[in-house]
């Protein structure tokens, strides 16, 4: 496709960002930092109204028949004013599981919910700090689970997930209810992530992969997430990088707006560059989506936005000075965005391994 988007697709991005700017604001994020299990109703509440969770699943099942491209316009926004609640991305990622590798009965009995939003999904393939770990630490015997996936997010407030297992000697994808599942919480950097450590014990699940495709099947709904995410990251990014260079031209220093001087400025430049290119790689993963590169992209975009995000969100405080640094001004909340989002869905090591991979041929 085109590094541009259409004129419709213009529309889902003003539009989500008008309803956004007048929704979210930090007063009502900052206490969400401080607690554990809360996340911002009001976003959800907007995404379901506004048929984001819809976006992107088939009209059958009470979607919108869109696409990856348009979900991440959606998540750009979210991204810049820092939804708080991670479950378009976790919703998304389960309900494209079951579209993608479920039976009709599964599709019939799960994708309503999820395209509505009544239904909340999370991915649960990790194992402490391996986003997909060759031998799950999850069981799979007699269509039960046992043991313990960690660090999910969106995990203390979802209904269902989809969890990567070990099998009788192979690997599996299943969708779980987890309505009687042990939820721990995890204190964290980002509490309106809603992290959390999740234990089963004979757990019943529905088996969607079996075998040896089902690692690839679940790289592959990782990288639908990683997209997502990556939008979301530029959206951040994007967002400190205006801040910085709005501070930087009403700041006045020595006589001058601190922006006149070269250390601010080409930093702010550098931001600029940094933003764009991860935007180029979110637009062109989107773009590949069914397509056979199409983790090639996802992994390139994911480590562009993550770079972005990161530095945006540092050099953003630090161009602010000691103002930067206080409660009040809430900087630090796209800071602890921008160290959740890097973990999540796999670090940038993780990426940076499945890039290499697939472009030297290993991983293809």
């Amino acid at each position: 496709m085109s590094i541009l988007y259409d004129e419709g697709q213009q529309a889902i991005a003003t539009e989500s960002r008008r309803v956004l700017e007048a929704r979210m604001n930090k007063d009502e994020l900052l206490p969400l930092l401080e607690t554990t299990g809360k996340f911002h109703d009001g976003f959800w509440t907007t995404a379901k109204e506004q048929g984001w969770t819809a976006l992107a699943l088939p009209e059958v099942y009470g979607g919108l028949d869109l696409g990856l491209v348009e979900l991440g316009l959606i998540a750009h926004q979210a991204g810049r004013s820092l939804s708080g609640a991670p479950f378009l991305t976790g919703s998304f990622g389960a309900a494209k599981a079951i579209e993608l590798y479920g039976s009709d009965e599964q599709k019939a009995k799960y994708l309503p919910g999820l395209a509505s939003g009544e239904t909340i999904g999370a991915i649960a393939f990790a194992a402490g700090s391996n986003a997909l770990p060759v031998l799950p630490s999850v069981t799979l015997t007699d269509n039960r689970l046992d043991g313990t996936s960690t660090g999910v997010a969106g995990g203390l407030a979802a209904d269902i997930a989809v969890v990567y297992a070990n099998g009788p000697g192979m690997p599996v994808l299943v969708v779980a209810d987890l309505a009687n599942v042990t939820r721990s919480a995890i204190d964290s950097f980002d509490n309106s992530r809603l992290y959390a450590d999740l234990t089963f014990a004979g757990t019943p699940a529905d088996t969607l992969v079996i075998g040896g495709t089902a690692r690839e099947a679940a790289l592959h709904i990782l990288a639908l997430q990683a997209v997502i995410t990556a939008h979301e990251q530029t959206g951040g990014a994007e967002a400190m990088m205006e801040i910085a260079r709005d501070y930087a031209v009403t700041r006045r220093a020595f006589g001058q707006v601190i922006g006149a001087f070269q250390s601010i400025k080409h930093r702010i430049a550098e931001l600029y560059g940094f933003v764009e290119l991860a935007r180029a790689n979110c637009i062109h993963a989107a773009s590949r989506e069914g397509q056979a590169d199409f983790v090639t992209a996802a992994a390139a975009a994911r480590i562009s936005a993550t770079e972005a995000y990161d530095t945006a969100s540092r050099d953003c405080v630090q161009i602010h000075g000691g103002i930067g640094v206080t409660w009040e001004l809430g900087l630090h909340l796209h800071t602890r965005r921008a160290r959740s989002l890097a973990i999540e869905q796999g670090n940038l090591l993780f990426w940076e391994d499945i890039l290499v991979d697939r472009l030297t041929g290993e991983g293809a």
